[in-house]
């Protein structure tokens, strides 16, 4: 049997600015990506988010960014590697701090937004991101856009790593995903969205928007929480894939 995790980006909203149905989507994904301090959150909206993700046996990880809460993390920060990997480092040990105080365990790292995307096609940005995660704790795993510079960093530094796949987002031929401001960026029918992740499961390759599909491997599949209609891709996704015969679980236990 085929077993795929379902994880979203969590825990996005600032003060009394909520970004999401987080509630109701805990209840259908099961790794939890947790924004700590860069792109979105605060103390209080984490530790809300990490008291969901417990009380629902949620795994988490995670989710830094670029510290623009303007541009939500959607805006690439002209930084060296270096500040890049101390600014990872210091919103994950923002994020296990409040962990803490729950009482439950962050087991991995997933780059958000722009720094994602930016580390999945700058080696040097992908080491920087990996080297410091490792320094924090070597169990600490990274979750990785499928076929990309992150990924192939973190398997050459002998890191936990685990690869993902959108649901809810094109992709290139060269295996990043296709920008926001270009067509074909978003997909946005959640029964397209469940169809293409049922064949790419059947066949290991994932259609493109400039050329033949490309081949891809996954343990984990993204639905952005912060996309209109989250919740009815989530539950659509969940649902279509458990009725092919495939097994929703978290790739890592908190």
């Amino acid at each position: 049997m085929t077993t795929i995790d379902l994880n979203s980006d969590l825990g996005e909203g600032f003060g009394p600015w909520t970004m999401g149905a987080d509630a109701q989507m805990l209840s259908i994904v099961t790794s939890a990506n947790v924004a700590c301090g860069g792109h979105a959150s605060d103390p209080e909206t984490m530790f809300q988010t990490l008291e969901l993700a417990r009380d629902n046996g949620v795994n988490v990880g995670a989710h830094p960014g670029f510290n623009d809460l303007i541009g939500f993390g959607r805006r690439v920060i002209p930084m060296s590697p270096a500040e890049i990997g101390r600014m990872c480092a210091a919103q994950i040990g923002a994020l296990i701090g409040i962990a803490a105080q729950v009482g439950i365990s962050v087991t991995y790292v997933k780059p958000h937004g722009a720094l994602g995307n930016l580390a999945a096609r700058d080696r040097e940005v992908a080491e920087a991101i990996v080297a410091a995660v490792q320094k924090i704790d070597p169990k600490l795993a990274v979750l990785a856009i499928s076929g990309t510079q992150s990924e192939q960093a973190a398997r050459a530094a002998g890191a936990p790593v685990f690869s993902e796949i959108f649901a809810d987002r094109g992709y290139l031929s060269s295996g990043q995903l296709v920008p926001r401001d270009q067509d074909g960026a978003m997909i946005d029918d959640a029964a397209e969205a469940a169809q293409r992740l049922i064949t790419f499961l059947d066949t290991g390759q994932m259609p493109v928007i400039d050329g033949d599909p490309i081949k891809l491997a996954a343990q984990s599949i993204c639905v952005h929480g912060d996309s209109p209609g989250a919740l009815d891709m989530a539950r659509e996704v969940r649902e279509r894939l458990t009725s092919h015969g495939v097994q929703i679980s978290s790739f890592l236990k908190s």
